[in-house]
């Protein structure tokens, strides 16, 4: 069975795939270490050029760089130390050891390279794309601003998954000579990462445009919407609560976007996750046949990875008296539950595996369910428990969630309701990488008062023989971060092992 496109998905490949051509441009006029030539910054073609390799380095490694690809990273830091995915076949010792929590800075899955590479590029188009407007005539400051606007989204969300994986890290903000190798930079402490996030997004969104014309552009590059979807995720991070519930508010407002129905089930999976850019997201890194994507090898060729049993008895759960009552979110399109292979990005419905070459699902970074369900736990942490509830059970309806899964939690209960809301996020974006920062997010809120949901989660998914070390590590919030990888503080003699790594 092939994957069916539409019309605007084969557009923007071509768009991306013309635009690629012209970034290769770009790069080749640089060497190959990454050193930016001041006579490139000459055109608005060469600035688009830049921004649209930002975007490429999204979906993977520059040609003749041996690493995983972004994504993949962001799939290992979203879920190996949770509590959805299993061990499998293709496990490797690297990720096994992480998700029995021996976590070592060794472990090259600690390499925030690609990470800083992103940044750098972004960099490169903030600090050059200025100089543009006096070369080009053509060129104007709202071009150049939306412009900044997407390299400036693009550097907060990389920051923005550094600080909750590290929490202390370097803060970069301008080109560096070398894609390879960072300035000998100390670390920033999170609050100062955190405080140049918020920054670059306000600015990026008085500059950021609505639409560009096209579903899939308006999917797969930022728009005004990703800036307020960022933002909301960020300020519910750091617990501002009336400050995400304004970010949430400017995008339910717009009119733009809603839950893709769930009346009939294959539709929704393929509208979502198989064809991609629908009408419910906001962002995704856009693989397409030019581009595959690693997850065919990570969960079919020779799975590394399979749903944990937790995923199928606890998250969604069964109805033994009625097989057709299900949550659409389950079985057969999150996960197989005969044999626990992690499903949504290797199938084409509930029941067809994709080909290895058409490995293209998309990497969903936000859609509209997300944004829902951030400004339920906004509500629900402001004393609006009844509000965040019904937001809750609006994505329930959609789902066909089962009634096993309903803690009926009483509005007034600010701890219940967080717990539903949290069990909600599970089933609705399971091995999306979002598990561990909505489990750490929730653990660490008020000073750490739900230290216990880190502590169950351990239990649901470490080895009985590694568990009672794992709880013990748990109990340092200096665990909760990953350790610099050795090679970056052998190259950077300024960096400092995060603490429970020395």
């Amino acid at each position: 069975m092939k994957l069916f496109r539409n019309r605007g998905q084969q557009v923007i490949a071509l768009i991306l795939l013309l635009s690629l051509v012209s970034c290769k441009k770009y790069l080749d006029l640089k060497p190959q270490d990454g050193i930016i030539r001041q006579n490139f910054w000459k055109t608005k073609e060469q600035v688009q050029a830049a921004v649209i390799g930002c975007y490429a380095s999204l979906l993977g490694p520059p040609a003749g760089v041996s690493d995983r690809p972004l994504a993949e990273y962001l799939f290992l830091w979203g879920e190996l130390r949770a509590d959805m995915v299993s061990s499998s076949t293709g496990s490797t010792n690297e990720e096994l050891e992480i998700m029995s929590s021996n976590i070592l800075s060794s472990n090259s899955i600690t390499n925030w390279r690609s990470v800083y590479r992103t940044i750098n590029y972004c960099n490169t188009v903030i600090d050059f794309a200025p100089q543009v407007l006096e070369n080009d005539k053509t060129f104007t400051q709202q071009a150049l601003d939306a412009s900044l606007a997407e390299a400036k989204t693009l550097r907060a969300l990389m920051y923005f998954y550094l600080v909750r994986s590290f929490r202390d890290v370097p803060l970069v903000l301008k080109a560096t000579s070398s894609d390879q190798e960072l300035d000998q930079i100390a670390k920033s402490t999170s609050d100062e990462v955190l405080a140049q996030i918020v920054k670059d997004l306000t600015e990026a969104e008085n500059g950021a445009v609505i639409s560009y014309g096209s579903q899939a552009s308006d999917k797969g590059r930022v728009t005004k919407y990703t800036v307020n979807a960022l933002q909301a995720d960020v300020y519910l991070w750091m617990e501002k609560y009336n400050e995400c519930l304004t970010a949430c508010n400017k995008i339910i407002n717009s009119g733009k976007f809603g839950l893709i129905s769930g009346g009939n089930s294959n539709a929704w999976f393929q509208s979502l996750y198989v064809t991609g850019n629908s009408n419910e997201s906001i962002f995704e890194f856009q693989f397409d046949q030019q581009k595959l994507n690693s997850f065919y090898s990570m969960f079919r060729s020779r799975p590394r990875f399979v749903a944990n049993s937790f995923v199928m008895d606890e998250v969604y759960t069964v109805d033994f008296i009625d097989d057709t009552n299900k949550d659409i979110r389950g079985d057969g399109a999150s996960v197989r539950s005969t044999d626990g292979l992690i499903w949504k990005y290797i199938s084409l419905d509930f029941n067809s595996l994709r080909a290895q070459e058409e490995s293209y699902a998309h990497w969903i970074v936000y859609r509209y369910a997300d944004v829902l369900l951030m400004k339920a736990e906004a509500l629900n942490q402001t004393g609006k428990g009844a509000e965040a509830l019904s937001l809750v059970y609006l994505i329930r309806q959609r789902a066909h969630a089962l009634a096993q899964t309903d803690r009926a939690a009483d509005p007034a209960d600010k701890e219940a309701v967080a717990d539903f809301i949290l069990e909600e996020r599970a089933r609705e974006f399971a091995f999306e990488g979002k598990r561990w920062y909505d489990i750490l997010r929730n653990a660490k809120r008020n000073n750490y008062a739900r230290l216990d949901l880190l502590l169950q989660m351990i239990a649901r998914s470490v080895p009985a023989d590694r568990q009672q070390s794992a709880i013990a590590k748990a109990k340092d919030k200096n665990s909760h971060y990953f350790p610099i990888y050795d090679y970056e503080l052998q190259t950077d003699k300024n960096l400092v092992q995060n603490p429970f790594y020395k």
